[in-house]
């Protein structure tokens, strides 16, 4: 009897928690996720070539980048934070992202391409080679753009992987897309069509950002390699550059300080067949030689302890 008491019970316990659910679902119902798409619908029939290596112009722009067709995803090696009291903290067990930059074909790079979307607080350079001057910034935050578009999940990440040193996350975040996405045309304004929200062409490159940052491991790939962060031993620049061209089939830049003995950035080159937002990347060899020394040691340091935290 008390079994047959408690299976009654139980079933009108289930059956009252989903009543209970479908009473409350309104409550439940999440705010609305705009979409942050550009208007590709005329690059579906366009020729297929890769960023760079076209032998005829490109007539749509919103299709390739262009003439940004180098296209660099840019990471960071950091030991702390300067902003530690803050909760400001460097992701466990991986590198950080720095950006994702528009070279032009030969090397050379434009930079503050759209001064009505500059929205960087300290723009570096504040004056650029031709004379013009880049105002800085006095308005809301850029973290204000994310959350307007309810992308919570997006600003949780950038939090988490894209840390600045010695500044707030959003600064750093907002000099990157002044700097760099305004001199990529498939960030274009114009690129969203007649639908265009406002910012919603800086939602769509701090996304594409993340994408091109998770195709590159380099933390996981260069441990595979038995190369882990350490400040009692060092390793070459050709263990280094090994490791990560028997992975991504190409030799990064390795960026070091100090004179050359420390660790702390990684650039990966490509051209880009499509978008840069949704395009197929092709790594190339780095176009810039290595800061790191060839006849020295390279110190690739650990995480100070207090500047970490786990991360998903």
């Amino acid at each position: 009897m008390a079994k047959t008491f408690a299976g009654v019970l139980s079933a009108l316990t289930a059956s009252s928690l989903v009543e209970a659910a479908i009473s409350w679902s309104p409550i439940l119902t999440l705010p609305p996720v705009p979409d942050t798409y550009p208007n590709l619908t005329a690059c579906v029939n366009a020729p297929l070539t890769y960023s760079c290596e076209n032998t005829t112009v490109i007539t749509n722009t919103c299709c390739s980048p262009t003439p940004g067709g180098l296209v660099l995803q840019t990471q960071f090696w950091s030991t702390y934070t300067g902003l530690e009291p803050q909760g400001q903290l460097l992701p466990n067990n991986s590198w950080t992202i720095h950006g994702l930059w528009p070279d032009n074909c030969d090397g050379s790079y434009e930079q503050y391409c759209d001064l009505s979307r500059q929205y960087d607080p300290s723009p570096s350079p504040s004056t650029l080679p031709d004379g013009t001057k880049v105002p800085a910034y006095t308005g809301p935050s850029v973290e204000t753009f994310i959350e307007a578009f309810n992308r919570h999940d997006l600003l949780t990440y950038m939090n988490a992987y894209w840390v600045n040193q010695g500044a707030d996350n959003p600064s750093f975040w907002a000099h990157e897309f002044s700097k760099h996405a305004t001199c990529t045309s498939t960030f274009d304004v114009a690129c969203y069509g007649p639908d265009y929200k406002e910012h919603e062409d800086v939602i769509n490159f701090f996304d594409s950002v993340i994408r091109a940052f998770k195709m590159y491991p380099t933390y996981d790939m260069l441990a595979a390699a038995g190369i882990t962060p350490s400040n009692k031993t060092t390793y070459s620049l050709s263990q280094l550059q090994n490791a990560l061209r028997s992975q991504v089939g190409a030799t990064p830049y390795l960026g070091c300080g100090y004179h050359g003995t420390v660790l702390e950035e990684v650039w990966y080159y490509h051209h880009v067949l499509g978008s840069e937002q949704y395009g197929h990347y092709k790594t190339l060899d780095s176009t810039t030689n290595s800061s790191c020394s060839t006849t020295e040691g390279i110190w690739y340091y650990e995480v100070t302890p207090s500047s970490v935290r786990e991360v998903l």
